[in-house]
């Protein structure tokens, strides 16, 4: 009888530490990913909204800033430190960053056949693009030239300011 709950006894503490090294080995994996995306954006001259799951194969919306300012702003910002620049030449460096992100996007997702829409161009007031793709490709856009920052393209609603009573 004792040799049986020894050798019961044994089993389940051999189980348990299977259980465990299982559950300890999942959790360095896990880790060691997030460690390599943290790597990665960190590295990476592109900043990217930390609210996306970059891990993700979900289809995502975002939107995409271009390093290159929107024409009028470019302008403003030249005149605020003494330069020149003209609305036609503001306008095409906007023109010459949408060819630039065009290349990139067939170089960093066509090749691998990584399925993505561009929704919209902006710019006017902001330059950059709205597009649709798997969140985990998101990295792959990481070495661009172009981008700036990636944001989630989310709607916002603000609440207007409560007024008091007696102001109505």
């Amino acid at each position: 009888m004792l040799m049986k709950s020894f050798y019961w006894n044994l089993l389940l503490l051999v189980f348990m530490m299977g259980v465990g090294g299982c559950k300890a080995n999942i959790g360095e994996d896990t880790f060691q990913k997030e460690e390599e995306v943290v790597e990665e954006t960190m590295n990476s001259s592109v900043k990217v909204d930390p609210s996306i799951d970059l891990s993700s194969e979900k289809t995502v919306s975002i939107i995409i800033e271009f390093k290159t300012k929107p024409a009028k702003i470019a302008i403003l910002e030249a005149e605020a430190q003494g330069l020149k620049i003209s609305l036609d030449a503001a306008k095409e460096h906007v023109e010459k960053s949408h060819q630039a992100f065009q290349k990139e996007l067939h170089a960093f997702l066509d090749g691998k056949q990584v399925e993505y829409s561009i929704k919209h161009r902006y710019k006017t007031a902001f330059n950059g693009v709205s597009m649709e793709l798997p969140a985990n490709e998101i990295k792959r856009l990481m070495g661009s030239s172009v981008i700036s920052k990636i944001y989630p393209n989310e709607e916002i609603q603000l609440n207007p300011p409560i007024q008091p009573l007696d102001q109505m």
